[in-house]
């Protein structure tokens, strides 16, 4: 029996080779939002190793919306010829990019994880004001936001739609709305940081709202045979916060909007949130949102393993993987899998002599390079 890891999965008129992606992992190396030789190396090198599909980081639709001073943008065209190098070495492996558009709201303007100070940088030292759904922190160590008026949201809905434009014109086959991890929509979502008492807060319509509208936007400007996904946080992890029932009910409505696939994470708004993490921890919110939404889902969180991911897609829990720190680790973690499930999936011929210990040696190749 062939595996469910390595059968095509066609989203609308894209059809991936496998059902691999490289989960958006923030780098935290670019400058002004322009990528570089770090960029494509890294991603470069997800797609040489056979995933399917490798979504490049969170892309800032406006510089305030970074969370560090660090991360990539796609607020301005200039940005668009150093991503439109990225996308073409993707595709000439074999695979297809993708590229999540995000605003981090209040939990903009911070520190990179490695630097020897964390939480909000202040402005002497580069810092910049946040915003948010209301004037809430995050916690102790960021500053609070200003709560955004209905024009700032429209200002941010079509910041949305401008870099899903920028993003067709960079190659990018596939774009995703970032949606989770306590970011700017997520704030919206969640009565624990929206506590507004406009149209878009209070109720579950309207602190739904803003997604809604984004969704809309982008699936506007982006072409009708290319998909878009939302990444979601399924819950909170906190009594009052977002919960699973509200992600699966917006989920229906993102389907009735024209998205075609929900990248099902979870967590990242309540900086006290205590998160039970374990092997495929996150999976069973894929699996909800599956079934009960009736759209295609991607599971993130602790996948590891060839028989794992397998387990997830043959038992219908999701329809892609999405692994991160795995492919951190080994960037040819889709090509170690095919030759765990048995799968008959070409290595790039520059390492075919080395693909495996099985291969046999041949009369008529030098291995003499090889040690």
């Amino acid at each position: 029996m062939s595996s469910k890891l390595f059968s095509p999965l066609k989203l609308r008129e894209l059809t991936l080779p496998n059902r691999i992606a490289v989960s958006p992992m923030c780098q935290y190396s670019a400058q002004d939002g322009f990528i570089n030789d770090w960029h494509l190396v890294h991603l470069g090198g997800r797609a040489v190793g056979g995933a399917g599909l490798v979504i490049m980081e969170a892309a800032a639709v406006l510089a305030a919306g970074r969370i560090t001073p660090q991360d990539v943008g796609i607020w301005q065209d200039a940005h668009i010829e150093p991503l439109r190098r990225l996308t073409r070495f993707i595709e000439a492996q074999g695979s297809f990019a993708g590229i999540q558009l995000a605003h981090a709201g209040r939990k903009a303007s911070v520190y990179r994880p490695w630097a020897d100070k964390a939480g909000s940088i202040p402005a002497a030292e580069g810092g910049w004001n946040t915003v948010g759904p209301s004037a809430l922190a995050f916690d102790a160590s960021f500053k609070a936001p200003a709560a955004m008026s209905v024009q700032d949201i429209a200002l941010h809905v079509q910041a949305f739609a401008d870099a899903a434009q920028r993003a067709l014109q960079a190659g990018f086959k596939v774009v995703e709305v970032h949606a989770a991890h306590g970011y700017l929509v997520h704030q919206f979502l969640s009565p624990l940081s929206n506590v507004r008492t406009d149209q878009y807060g209070g109720s579950f319509e309207n602190r739904t709202r803003l997604l809604l509208e984004i969704v809309a936007a982008v699936r506007h400007v982006w072409p009708a045979t290319l998909p878009l996904f939302v990444r979601i946080s399924a819950t909170d992890w906190t009594e009052g916060g977002w919960s699973v029932d509200e992600t699966v009910a917006v989920s229906r409505q993102l389907s009735a909007l024209g998205v075609d696939l929900v990248d099902v994470s979870s967590g990242g708004n309540v900086a006290t949130a205590v998160i039970p993490t374990g092997p495929g921890y996150q999976t069973a919110f894929a699996a909800r949102v599956k079934h009960e939404a009736r759209i295609a889902t991607g599971s993130v969180g602790m996948i590891t393993d060839a028989i794992q991911a397998e387990h997830v897609l043959r038992t219908e829990q999701a329809d892609l993987v999405l692994l991160a720190r795995e492919l951190l680790r080994d960037p040819y973690w889709p090509l170690h899998a095919a030759d765990e499930l048995k799968e008959n999936v070409a290595w790039p011929p520059q390492y075919v002599r080395a693909a495996s210990s099985k291969t046999p040696l041949r009369g008529d190749v030098d291995y003499s390079d090889l040690e």
